[in-house]
């Protein structure tokens, strides 16, 4: 069934209920004579008399009455589906679906129950993962991701201060074990490794910065973690 047959048989309701082509033509914002016409092609699709026509009136034969008995209940669904989507708009309602990191967690979960009290129709659904997600493909509503991950053609709006990375030791393995004077040098440490998503950034500079830090500067599969 294509669009044609579908209008034509919304049409075919109106002039059932209003038993007359000309006041079924105004409401249904169209000519007498194209309604007419419609509702002929319509019996000729479907090789079967669907309307009874007098000078004074038109009703619905035995078999138009049949075929509307069938449909009415899908128009009334039909009718029902705007009115709901209405009422989303007055209330905001669904599942929202976000995909972060771990680190990200710590920033979103402090607001997340002043938000879950304004909008109580609303439920939360969270996914904690650390690799990168196609949030269109796996049919996420939004991602939080660090600036430099944001693809291109993202809209992204920043949520947080920037974050800041620190490598630490205790004491004790800086007493067995010479202390790195730049990232570089974290390769030859004696760390166990985190394994990290693809396009994560690990720091790689030469030299640190003027405040004590190193500046993150290619990408690197797994990122050395200083044991305590």
């Amino acid at each position: 069934m294509n669009r044609g047959d579908l209008d034509d048989l919304a049409a075919l309701a109106v002039v059932a209920e209003e038993r007359s082509f000309t006041k079924a033509a105004a409401r249904l914002g169209m000519s007498q004579s194209a309604l007419s016409h419609a509702m002929k092609a319509l019996e000729a699709r479907l090789g079967v008399r669907l309307l009874a026509r007098t000078t004074r009136s038109v009703g619905t034969t035995a078999a138009g009455e049949e075929l509307l008995d069938t449909l009415r209940s899908a128009f009334a669904d039909i009718d029902t589906g705007p009115a709901l989507l209405g009422t989303r708009r007055d209330t905001p309602s669904g599942t929202v679906r976000i995909t972060m990191g771990r680190l990200a967690l710590s920033v979103v979960q402090p607001k997340l129950a002043g938000f879950l009290t304004a909008y109580p129709d609303i439920q939360v659904e969270i996914d904690i993962n650390d690799r990168f997600v196609d949030i269109v493909a796996e049919r996420f509503d939004a991602g939080i991701r660090f600036g430099e991950q944001v693809d291109k053609d993202m809209v992204a709006v920043r949520i947080g201060p920037d974050v800041r990375v620190a490598v630490v030791a205790s004491p004790a393995y800086l007493a067995r074990h010479p202390a790195p004077r730049t990232p570089r040098e974290l390769g030859d440490t004696a760390a166990s490794t985190t394994a990290c998503p693809a396009r994560a950034r690990c720091m790689r500079g030469n030299s640190p910065r003027k405040d004590g830090g190193w500046k993150c500067a290619s990408t690197a599969r797994s990122c050395p973690t200083m044991p305590t």
